[in-house]
């Protein structure tokens, strides 16, 4: 039962989500702008976000740590690639150690937000859960701007397709993003169907325990090997510091992913054919590698699937798992029946088939009475929303760390609040000023997730600042180095701040 309360109070900034981006912004914000009210409602009871959410076996990072991880705490733990408990306790470390847990509301789902020009603030309706009552309320909270870090996918759903016979099927089937605690696979034979990151990973972290691991594929992934531990961030932490050596790792790595990227995007033929040598090179004489890992599409028009120490292949060479590609027609009492006529055997089907996208957590937005339809709305810096004021999302690389990104945002945010109390402005608002401004899918991913979505999300332009850029170097120099004044960005004052004027403070833009 929901219950309404007339209980509203105010925040100059409000967060919306708890896990490595709303921890990152508020580290900043209160760094920067210690003067400044903040709060952070988060829907779940636990931060972490996707560190807490998936349970599944073997869950980890697909990127290394010293760029995942924030550029001002240093990851000190000795695997690149890590676990999940490993990411969840430096988070919640970083959280504790800035004071920043005091501020989290948990169980506080936002519903929607309304923005009004005339008090220059939004209005947002939270449903909380009342503790130990199993009842929600509903209340306001009234912000001057809102910081969404919610991530980019449903926390209450995954994405499965309709499966022709999947009520025949007599075992169990499991989603990924739903793992149950209790799941006993020992011993059993076990089809995940899918081949992105979550099902690379599944295949040699359940292979140990289970009677056997299959990789039910529709068509390849591209599949790289990369070390768990990155022997030069760990001498240079040994030999300089934690703080020293992490920043020279994190250059390093900086510097690698985008070689990679750069590599695959102008070299593709050369960059499948290392790709296609580092997989064979781990697989047993005679493996039928381009049948089972070599794909359609060129090295990250999709992203690649980090495997940590080759364990995928390790699986595979042991006999424990096995790839399988082919197209399903229909689950049976027993298993899968495939196109190629083959049958899978299988107690439990897992499908690793992906996520279901969702920006800003799901929330409603109006501005001043009028709806906001995202598909309607630009990009601007990757950080605002054309036409919605004083509202802020964070949003990562695709090719590269996604924390990355979120820091330079997040630095950027804070410099936009110092140049508007500057200038005695509380209103911020991006405005298209080009006449046919040709735009694109803010996502350029061909990855199934993204496309089933793009009907749904924000656009993004072909030149900056409208542009949605992957590129690290170009947003140091826009977000970290660049002018916060931009003809596409409206300053304002409401008509309560003419009132009560701030004090302008010279600060550098």
């Amino acid at each position: 039962m929901v219950h309404a309360t007339s209980r509203t109070e105010h925040v100059d900034v409000l967060i919306v989500g708890a896990g490595i981006s709303g921890i990152g912004a508020a580290y900043y914000l209160q760094k920067e702008h210690p003067d400044r009210s903040y709060a952070i409602l988060e829907a779940r009871g636990a931060t972490g976000g996707t560190w807490d959410l998936f349970r599944y076996p073997g869950i980890r990072s697909d990127s290394d740590l010293h760029t995942f991880g924030y550029e001002f705490k240093p990851w000190r733990d000795q695997d690149a690639i890590a676990s999940a408990d490993k990411i969840l306790a430096y988070l919640r470390e970083t959280s504790a150690e800035n004071g920043i847990d005091a501020k989290i509301r948990f169980h506080h789902k936002v519903l929607g937000a309304a923005w009004s020009s005339a008090d220059a603030r939004w209005v947002i309706d939270v449903e909380r859960r009342v503790a130990g009552e199993g009842t929600e309320e509903l209340v306001q909270i009234s912000a001057n701007w809102i910081f969404c870090a919610g991530g980019y996918y449903r926390y209450d759903q995954g994405y499965t397709p309709q499966f022709k016979g999947r009520d025949r099927f007599r075992g169990q089937v499991v989603h990924p993003q739903h793992w149950p605690e209790d799941l006993d696979y020992a011993g059993k034979k076990v089809v995940i169907v899918g081949s992105g990151a979550t099902a690379v990973t599944l295949v040699p972290a359940m292979a140990d325990t289970a009677g056997h691991v299959t990789m039910l594929q529709r068509s390849p992934t591209y599949v790289l090997p990369v070390p768990s531990k990155d022997t030069f961030a760990n001498a240079a932490q040994k030999l300089l510091g934690a703080e020293r050596g992490y920043a020279l790792a994190r250059r390093k790595n900086i510097v690698k992913q985008r070689a990679v990227y750069q590599l695959s995007q102008k070299y593709p033929a050369a960059a499948r054919k290392l790709i296609r040598h580092l997989n064979a090179r781990e697989l047993p004489a005679g493996y039928p590698v381009d049948e089972h890992f070599n794909p359609a599409y060129n090295p990250w028009d999709q992203r690649l699937c980090a495997v940590p120490d080759a364990d995928l292949f390790k699986a595979i060479s042991s006999g424990a798992a096995s790839v399988v590609t082919d197209r399903i027609v229909t689950f049976t009492e027993t298993g899968i029946q495939l196109e190629s006529g083959k049958h899978l055997e299988a107690d439990i089907i897992v499908t690793a088939t992906g996520l279901n996208i969702q920006l800003l957590g799901g929330m409603s937005l109006t501005v001043d009475g009028t709806p906001v339809d995202l598909a309607d709305s630009i990009a601007y810096k990757a950080m605002m929303l054309s036409g919605v004021p004083n509202f802020a999302f964070a949003f990562g690389y695709t090719n590269s760390s996604w924390t990355l990104k979120v820091g330079l945002l997040c630095e950027h945010f804070c410099r936009l609040l110092s140049h508007m109390d500057a200038q005695g402005y509380d209103i911020a608002r991006a405005d298209v000023v080009e006449d046919g401004m040709a735009t694109r899918p803010m996502l350029d991913l061909s990855a199934g997730y993204v496309q089933r979505a793009l009907d749904r999300l924000p656009k993004q332009g072909d030149g900056d600042p409208w542009r949605v850029s992957m590129n690290y170097y170009h947003d140091v120099e826009m977000l970290r180095e660049g002018s916060i004044v931009d003809p596409h960005l409206q300053f304002a004052s409401s008509e309560q701040a003419v009132a009560q004027p701030k004090p302008a403070v010279a600060l550098p833009v």
